[in-house]
């Protein structure tokens, strides 16, 4: 099972980011595991400038802007 890390505050995008991906996810029949980080150090490891940000499995794959539907399935699917 892959683990997506949605780093950011809290704002209406970082809850649309985990929901897309959730949401993506079932319509794919994939489990995936989503976790939203909103602790300012923490988003700071990852060196994260804008958010909302996508960490998989420890790895930033995409900041600034809440992803696209077949962004998502990429990753899921890869």
């Amino acid at each position: 099972m892959k683990t997506f890390e949605v780093l950011g505050t809290g704002c209406k995008k970082c809850v649309n980011t985990a929901e897309a991906i959730e949401r993506t996810a079932k319509d794919l029949g994939e489990s995936v595991e989503v976790i939203k980080v909103t602790d300012p150090a923490r988003i700071m490891e990852y060196q994260v400038m804008s958010t909302p940000a996508v960490a998989l499995d420890g790895k930033v794959i995409h900041s600034g802007s809440v992803p696209e539907q077949d962004k998502i399935a990429g990753w899921i699917q890869s």
